[in-house]
């Protein structure tokens, strides 16, 4: 089995930040395990900029972009020391690979990433992941490592997603908050899986939180991928996730059709600057025929935005429907909304999204 293991920040650093050694140690031991029992692990790491707070013995995480990347960078050469370190005591050899978002949506990098991890994978490494922060545009970022982690896991052609978290997985409400809350085993491949009411961040060290672990979720069961959201210090949890133990976290069944990895992109981990309106005869269109989205079907244009921004699509009673990346700009498609194609002058782009940029998000994922 190819498997793609997630640990987040909180997962592994104590309660002031500093890195939990016992945390490295667990998770580099159940990686070991898992090969030696014959399935390929790539690992997918955050906490870079924790290990740079450590390193300048800062008392507090600064919010700052610069300083961040800084951190980031002084932070993750000694976070993979750790990792290389630990999982050579286990006979195993790690090799890190940091990405940035034009490494998925590049057909070219795409390739070159798959090229890449695939090798490592032959050679008997463990691949280490994680998102290039130190020099990563802020506006063209991930964010967080649970959407880097699916990706991957679609780049891989993955059967696991284990996200590692500091909760047990999903529940029906905020536990902390609820006792009436209840862990949520299982997930089905056609539930609406981003329709669950979920915190955007649960401490103050990350910058995932369980709104972009149900994100994650999506994205993996989108791309054929079985995916788990359990508890890092569940003993022998890699292991469990691996055989489908029940009750070792939430986990969300693959589709069994796989969207291709530009429209993952465009679904769930490109930045949205803007909303299009658009009438029942437009929306019927792009659900029921995969359409593009043409001027004529345009109601409103919410937001300023360049051509080639992502954009929500939203119906009259303003709810999102799907997504896309737009020809135009926002100016554009607000002069040629409403007007038929016949009626557009040749310089005008007669489509506002092209039907392979656009991404529809209720009911089964259309190619």
């Amino acid at each position: 089995m190819r498997v793609v293991v997630k640990i987040g920040t909180s997962s592994l650093t104590d309660e002031v930040g500093v890195i939990d050694e016992s945390m490295i140690a667990s998770v580099c031991a159940q990686i070991a395990a898992a090969h030696e029992a014959g399935h390929e692990v790539l690992f997918v790491t955050s906490a870079a900029v924790s290990a740079g707070v450590a390193a300048l013995g800062l008392d507090r995480r600064p919010g700052d972009v610069g300083t961040l990347q800084a951190l980031a960078a002084l932070g993750q050469p000694r976070l993979m020391g750790r990792y290389i370190d630990c999982l050579a005591e286990h006979g195993l050899v790690a090799g890190q690979v940091l990405v940035v978002p034009n490494d998925f949506i590049d057909r070219h990098q795409y390739l070159h990433a798959r090229r890449a991890l695939s090798r490592l994978l032959d050679l008997g490494c463990v691949p280490i992941i994680n998102e290039n922060d130190a020099v990563a545009r802020h506006e063209l970022r991930f964010g967080d490592n649970d959407r880097i982690a699916a990706l991957v896991s679609h780049l891989m052609t993955a059967d696991l997603l284990l996200l590692l978290t500091d909760t047990p997985g999903l529940y029906t409400a905020d536990p902390r908050t609820d006792p009436a809350a209840r862990l949520v085993e299982d997930v089905a491949a056609d539930d609406p899986l981003l329709a669950v009411s979920a915190g955007a961040t649960g401490t103050t060290r990350g910058s995932g939180g369980m709104a972009s672990k149900l994100t994650a979720a999506r994205i993996a069961s989108w791309s054929g991928v079985r995916a788990v959201i359990a508890e890092a210090t569940r003993p022998s949890v890699v292991a469990d996730a691996i055989a489908g133990v029940a009750g070792a976290g939430t986990t969300f069944h693959a589709n069994d059709r796989r969207m291709p990895a530009r429209k993952l992109w465009i679904a769930f981990a490109s930045q949205v600057e803007g909303t299009v309106v658009v009438d029942d005869g437009a929306r019927r269109a792009l659900l029921e025929r995969g359409t593009s989205l043409l001027p004529a079907g345009v109601v409103k244009v919410l937001g300023d935005f360049d051509d080639g921004a992502t954009v929500e699509i939203v119906d009259a009673e303003g709810a999102v429907f799907a997504r896309g990346m737009t020809l135009v700009d926002a100016a554009g498609i607000r002069r040629a909304a409403g007007r038929r194609t016949s009626e557009l002058s040749p310089d005008t782009a007669h489509e506002v999204i092209h039907r392979d940029d656009l991404v529809v998000l209720v009911g089964a994922p259309r190619r």
